[in-house]
């Protein structure tokens, strides 16, 4: 019989990572890239010159590891905040739920219109997803909406399951499709 072999703990792994990391500051050379600012439209970039890569003397690290992590903590402690405070509201939302109820509305309103005969037959559901797809497209097109959907996750999962698709549906009525209007990038300011 195989043994089933056990994943290590996430801190172990990225603590392996910074270690990783600080090993191969002894042995890999440094080097860098000299840098200027550029105008891209009003706002100023800053940018590499790519042929001006010199290497430079090494600074190996050796006590940095232990307060990396730490490090890392106070100069990101405004996302950390953020993400914290975005997990605490759909915390709220999920044992209030806002979220099931919502669906729940929301679908035995579309219910209501299956008597329209084009409706019925193209399936409210397909219609339901493809506009959910579409709005999706359209943003990522738009204003360049992309990794922002992981937040609506939470809403269009449910969704998808209530309506008989599998969590996959739901991921991919907003994520992908916010992908494919980015791709197209109609207005898209990052492209």
């Amino acid at each position: 019989m195989l043994k089933k072999t056990k994943i290590p703990h996430t801190y172990v792994i990225v603590f392996a990572i910074i270690v990783f990391s600080a090993v191969l500051t002894w042995v890999l050379p440094g080097g860098e890239f000299e840098r200027h600012t550029v105008m891209v439209g009003e706002t100023e970039r800053e940018i590499i010159k790519s042929e001006s890569f010199s290497y430079i003397q090494n600074q190996p690290q050796t006590w940095e590891v232990f307060s990396a992590l730490f490090d890392g903590f106070v100069d990101k402690a405004d996302i950390i905040a953020f993400i914290l405070l975005i997990g605490g509201a759909f915390w709220v939302m999920n044992n209030s739920r806002a979220i099931d109820v919502g669906i729940y509305s929301f679908l035995k309103f579309t219910k209501k219109l299956e008597h329209n005969k084009v409706l019925k037959y193209l399936g409210v559901d397909n219609v339901i997803i493809t506009l959910i797809m579409i709005m999706f497209s359209a943003f990522g097109a738009i204003f360049g909406m992309s990794e922002e959907t992981i937040a609506f996750i939470i809403i269009f999962v449910p969704l998808a399951i209530t309506m008989g698709y599998d969590s996959i549906v739901g991921v991919s009525m907003c994520f992908m499709a916010a992908g494919l209007g980015f791709a197209g990038a109609l207005l898209n300011p990052f492209t």
